[in-house]
């Protein structure tokens, strides 16, 4: 259950926030939207960061899902997989790929199901969410296993951006939206 109420979903002020909001969504509002609505200056700076993040990295689709997916099993953040597993499968991700995630480090040794790119988001992301600190192994097997630096920078990004995403979600128990 939801530890603060959600805005109501047919809000409409402020509008500059609002509207911004709901065209990066469709025209809808998520529940994690009515919640971060709570305090506009937060929602506009989350949309235009996470408007960022989801659509204008150099990043692979299917590398960025995966990396939001991992972090949504470690801080066992369900709302964030529940949204973001089906965007990985749409990315080019398998249902294997997607099962083994449900235990990042093994998955991370996975030579099977994961491509060395793979393999070195899921080290990095687990290390970055459990520990923080990641190891230069761990760092190094990222730079050689993408094409730039701005892409290995842009994992980081995208690890530490939804990282603050689960932990706003867990920590207000924002709840799935009603089908």
């Amino acid at each position: 259950m939801a530890r603060l109420p959600y805005i109501p979903s047919d809000i409409v002020e402020p509008r500059e926030i609002v509207d911004a909001v709901r065209a990066r969504r469709g025209g809808t509002l998520l529940n994690l939207d009515r919640m971060l609505l709570h305090s506009p200056p937060v929602a506009m700076g989350w949309n235009r960061m996470m408007g960022a993040v989801r659509g204008d990295l150099a990043l692979s689709p299917k590398l960025k899902e995966l990396a939001m997916c991992v972090v949504a099993v470690l801080n066992g953040a369900e709302y964030e997989w529940g949204h973001h597993a089906p965007l990985f499968v749409q990315a080019g991700g398998s249902e294997a790929q997607l099962a083994a995630m449900r235990e990042p480090l093994a998955a991370s040794r996975d030579a099977t199901l994961f491509d060395a790119a793979e393999r070195a988001a899921l080290a990095l992301t687990f290390e970055m969410t459990r520990n923080v600190q990641v190891a230069d192994a761990t760092f190094a097997a990222v730079r050689a296993a993408l094409p730039d630096d701005r892409q290995a920078f842009e994992l980081v990004t995208v690890v530490a951006a939804y990282n603050m995403v689960s932990r706003v979600l867990v920590a207000l128990g924002v709840e799935p939206e009603a089908h």
